[in-house]
């Protein structure tokens, strides 16, 4: 999934309030309690913390690059989000005392605000859970709730856990014409 930081700094002045009725609290099926909630600009240092974790190839299949860390124009375009055109939602929960990012999915609307192309990975440790889903699930209705007609995105041909998780959620899948290592993906939010 290659969503990368914009060419343009986003404009302090469309920035929405944060949108708290996107809190979720769930657990997990073995007990752990998780907070799903959209990113806040003070998260980059838990933000940074999750990629630098992400074994290599979830940071691969993540970013199709081997990406070790972000770099600060990147962490600034992941964690400071106007919430409408550029939503974030993360998964946290308390390690040893302290909040830990585990999961992340987000989107970036086109201009015409029709389309957008999303992103989502879950941390290894954590996959296999129903965070992805719940997660993805979250972003989706998010999308919907601004009148977004169309999320798409690309996923590698070898990320069979990410085609079988867009396959569950009704996302269609065919070969990209540029590139046949990539699938790429799109689901009717209508």
């Amino acid at each position: 999934m290659r969503i990368q930081p914009a060419n343009h700094p986003l404009s302090i002045g469309s920035v929405q309030p944060y949108p708290s009725h996107l809190v979720q609290s769930l657990t997990l099926g073995d007990g752990v309690p998780v907070t799903i909630r959209p990113i806040r600009p003070e998260d980059a240092g838990i933000e940074q913390e999750f990629v630098r974790n992400l074994s290599d190839e979830s940071r691969y299949f993540r970013f199709m690059d081997t990406v070790r860390e972000l770099s600060p124009r990147m962490l600034a375009h992941f964690t400071q989000v106007d919430y409408e055109r550029h939503m974030a939602l993360i998964a946290v929960t308390a390690l040893k005392g302290r909040e830990v990012q585990i999961a992340v999915a987000r989107y970036v609307a086109d201009d015409e605000r029709q389309r957008c192309e999303f992103a989502i990975v879950v941390a290894d440790a954590w996959q296999q859970k129903g965070l992805g889903t719940r997660l993805l699930q979250t972003l989706i209705g998010a999308a919907r709730a601004t009148g977004l007609r169309v999320m798409h995105g690309e996923v590698l041909a070898a990320n069979h856990g990410m085609l079988a998780l867009m396959s569950r959620m009704g996302f269609i899948a065919h070969f990209d014409e540029r590139d046949p290592r990539t699938m790429r993906v799109e689901l009717n939010l209508q």
